[in-house]
């Protein structure tokens, strides 16, 4: 979505970066992952076509979203693929109505999952949904075995609306009132920035180090 190509929001352990080219060789290699693939309902793809799934992310008008990085990890200095973390998306589904949307939350990283990670990350997507796409209903469809996910979800005022015994997942929808709105953007610790603004500050920082690390001639 053109809409965040430019959008970085920042949270207390998780910075949210629009997905770009180079995340995708990181991202391809967990995708090899047949936990991930069958959490994320998916099918492996070859590098090329996660490329183009990248695009079509960037481009689509229906599509949203975010790489999560570990806030700490790059305010260390790490390269920014070794930050990643996982991602979150939104998907309009409705092109009638263009305010309901479906929420997905992935943390391919296992050393990062029970540390609140995921639950940061989603409350920021909800928090974006909500102020900048103007989405006042959200979707969520989890697999029956994925009990941290249904805990997570329902903790976020998600209640479920039916089960697929065939897919073997639950479906879960928010509809946000304008009170729960207000608490959301009230309680949601949340810096906005861009992510040229992110980069230039990270360029700075590593010229800085760089400098400092010069030993003068004596």
């Amino acid at each position: 979505m053109r809409v965040n190509e430019d959008a970085v929001l920042r949270g207390q352990r998780v910075l949210l970066v629009p997905y770009e080219p180079h995340h995708v060789p990181r991202y391809h290699e967990w995708m090899k992952s047949e936990e991930l693939q069958k959490l994320t309902a998916s099918e492996p793809l070859t590098l090329e076509q996660e490329y183009d799934m990248q695009r079509s992310w960037r481009e689509d008008a229906d599509k949203c979203t975010f790489i999560i990085l570990d806030a700490l990890r790059w305010d260390q200095g790490f390269p920014e693929e070794q930050c990643m973390v996982g991602d979150v998306n939104l998907f309009l589904i409705d092109s009638e109505n263009p305010a309901i949307a479906e929420i997905e939350i992935m943390i391919a990283e296992p050393g990062f999952r029970g540390r609140g990670f995921g639950e940061e990350s989603v409350r920021l997507m909800l928090f974006y949904g909500v102020t900048a796409l103007e989405i006042s209903t959200f979707q969520a469809k989890i697999g029956l075995a994925n009990l941290t996910s249904l805990r997570l979800f329902h903790k976020l005022h998600f209640q479920d609306v039916s089960v697929s015994e065939v897919f073997e997942e639950v479906t879960l929808r928010w509809e946000v009132t304008e009170p729960e709105k207000q608490q959301l953007i009230k309680t949601c610790p949340v810096t906005l920035t861009t992510y040229k603004d992110v980069k230039r500050t990270m360029v700075d920082s590593e010229q800085d180090q760089r400098r400092a690390n010069i030993v003068p001639d004596v």
